[in-house]
């Protein structure tokens, strides 16, 4: 059986590998120094979340190129937002994450983010961290069977694959900072530690120096590999109940898809030539699976199979889609999965 992971053959962390739903690391920030650099920011910067949610709204503070867009591919850059909030990259610096699609993150009065899971192929690869910056006790954050409420400079990372909503019952309006990452030693340090029960919080406050940020350059294969592959396939066969019979037909028809994709790995690896027949290969597979009739088939939080197929494999395994076409897959994806 081949083993192996996103972009090469070493196993990453994944926000799967959470044992909690929610998790709550053992640092503390400054809250104050947060919110004042919050308030410096121009009202200007507050953007409509891209899903079109009401009242929800965000300030982009690191996206493809620094430029304003939601698109979650590209090399990634700050924006003008994120180079006047000093304290904002110390905390970056200090957590050592190489910095995906990060942004503060809105919630008004009343509003809400509905029930949903992160099944994109973007989130399967990266740990979200949220940082209250302003927030109230009427703000409710569920994942799984776990209600909690953030408080302002606490430090959160949770299993986006578990369906998950958040609530502002309170009086004014919710701010978390949002930074999406593959991950860092320090980030992983701080998991282990919570996980094994550790509460006592290092206090990282202003004035500790800021360390180079680094930014992602490669958010996704040209051509996956079969070893990253498998790594998905496993996954999503983790999150099926009990096997139907056409649950084994379509997860056997995909392990064999491996088996032929690391054929044409082999002969191509990512060179253009192959791409024609790594197109054939996954157009076929994909009749296939409809000739199976398993649409009706679901994982445990409820996704269907066949979109998280798609989510997680097919829509990756051959070159960058458009912006256009990864963010219309994104909001499809929380659309799909609303309660």
């Amino acid at each position: 059986m081949l083993h192996g992971t996103p972009f090469g053959t070493v196993a990453p962390r994944l926000p799967m590998d959470l044992t909690q739903a929610l998790l709550k690391l053992p640092v503390q920030f400054s809250a104050d120094a947060l919110a004042a650099e919050v308030a410096a920011l121009p009202q200007s910067g507050w953007e409509p979340h891209p899903t079109g949610f009401v009242g929800n709204d965000a300030v982009r503070l690191i996206s493809p190129g620094g430029e304003p867009t939601d698109a979650l591919r590209g090399t990634m850059a700050a924006t003008e937002h994120l180079l006047r909030s000093a304290y904002i990259m110390e905390v970056m610096g200090w957590l050592g994450g190489t910095w995906g699609r990060s942004r503060l993150m809105g919630l008004g009065v009343g509003a809400e983010v509905p029930p949903h899971v992160d099944c994109h192929y973007y989130w399967r690869t990266h740990l979200r961290i949220h940082i209250p910056v302003i927030t109230n006790p009427g703000v409710e954050f569920t994942c799984g069977e776990e209600t909690v409420h953030m408080k302002p400079g606490e430090c959160w990372v949770f299993d986006s694959f578990r369906r998950h909503e958040v609530h502002n019952r309170g009086t004014e309006k919710r701010v978390h900072l949002v930074l999406d990452t593959v991950g860092s030693a320090r980030l992983w340090d701080l998991i282990d530690a919570a996980q094994s029960g550790v509460t006592e919080a290092t206090a990282v406050n202003p004035g500790i120096g800021q360390q180079p940020l680094v930014f992602e350059t490669l958010n996704a294969p040209k051509v996956m590999s079969p070893w990253e592959m498998q790594v998905h396939l496993e996954f999503i066969g983790s999150q099926l109940g009990p096997a139907e019979a056409a649950a084994s037909a379509v997860m056997r028809r995909m392990s064999k898809f491996v088996t032929e994709w690391t054929a044409l790995w082999v002969q191509h690896e990512t060179r253009d030539e192959g791409l024609p027949a790594y197109r054939s290969l996954s157009a076929s597979v994909q009749h296939d699976l409809a000739a199976l009739r398993g649409e009706g088939i679901r994982l445990t939080n409820n996704t269907p199979l066949y979109f998280a197929l798609q989510q997680l494999i097919f829509l990756n395994a051959i070159e960058r889609p458009p912006a256009h076409q990864l963010r219309a897959a994104t909001h499809q994806s929380v659309a799909r999965n609303v309660a």
